[in-house]
């Protein structure tokens, strides 16, 4: 091989590493001698559980199929529970109400706090009917609504809305059991279900 013919090598070696150089600083990559591992991309929460064999359940503990609205993904997602009440109590506002209240303050089950879900109902509030000149269908709730975090409120009105605890219209007239404590009538709508934590729930002031 001729030097003339070592230096045009070079020279065409050369050029083809500059069009690449210049290939990958168009296309914005940086050149690392590192290799470099980002991981797997983050997976969303899918926010959904699986019902348990309801019917089965109620045979066997004398439990009745409701529905309960729990946190997940800063929505409020609803989920299937066997809710212990007996058949008799299964049409009173005031023990369902209390039944369901009390499932919203239970920790999710593992599968549920695996798929996201969360509750914001805290400690273990107790459910009262209707107390003088209050609406037949009124509610009292040892934690006052006006007290309640967004997620708590939303979480029980939307609850007892599926319920017989609420009016013929799915409204649900809630108040604290002071004396101080005003009735509102709340209603469970899309956007509060959607955004719970940034929509107030729907409410219009009851007279007494």
């Amino acid at each position: 091989m001729t030097a003339r013919t070592r230096t045009r090598r070079l020279v065409a070696r050369g050029a083809l590493a500059a069009v690449l150089a210049a290939g990958v600083a168009g296309c914005g990559i940086r050149a690392t001698e590192v290799p470099t591992e980002f991981g797997p991309a983050p997976s969303r929460v899918p926010c959904v559980s699986t019902a348990a064999d309801i019917t089965t359940t109620r045979a066997q503990t004398g439990t009745v199929p409701e529905e309960i609205f729990l946190v997940c993904g800063s929505q409020l997602v609803r989920v299937d529970r066997a809710v212990r009440l007996s058949d008799s109590a299964a049409e009173d506002r005031v023990q369902v109400a209390q039944a369901l209240l009390s499932e919203l303050g239970e920790p999710p089950t593992e599968a549920e706090e695996q798929a996201g879900f969360t509750s914001d109902v805290k400690g273990h509030p107790k459910v009262t009917g209707p107390r003088g000149d209050d609406p037949s269908k009124a509610l009292r709730i040892s934690t006052p609504p006006e007290r309640m975090s967004p997620y708590e409120l939303a979480q029980i009105v939307c609850t007892f809305a599926q319920s017989v605890a609420a009016e013929r219209d799915g409204a649900v007239v809630l108040g604290g059991t002071e004396e101080s404590s005003p009735l509102r009538r709340y209603e469970c709508t899309e956007e509060l279900r959607a955004r719970p934590g940034t929509v107030p729930a729907p409410a219009e002031t009851v007279a007494p």
